[in-house]
């Protein structure tokens, strides 16, 4: 099994095609790179992609904190 960042992974296979893999579309894809998601897509062993973003536990809302 191979994990890459989503970003390297648009970069090997295009936008549109990385996107379609992932079952999301282009712009999706597009918004969580420009805004920078921590992003990992797993290859699975028949060929399949998946996507899992890492993120702080908890999650700390900016709502939250103004508080």
């Amino acid at each position: 099994m191979r994990r890459i960042p989503l970003s390297q992974f648009a970069d090997e296979q295009g936008q549109t095609r990385a996107a379609c893999l992932l079952g999301m579309t282009q712009g999706a894809l597009n918004k969580a790179l420009r805004v920078g998601r921590s992003i990992f897509v797993n290859e699975g062993p028949d060929g399949s992609f998946t996507a899992e973003e890492l993120r702080p536990f908890p999650v700390r809302s900016a709502k939250r904190n103004a508080a």
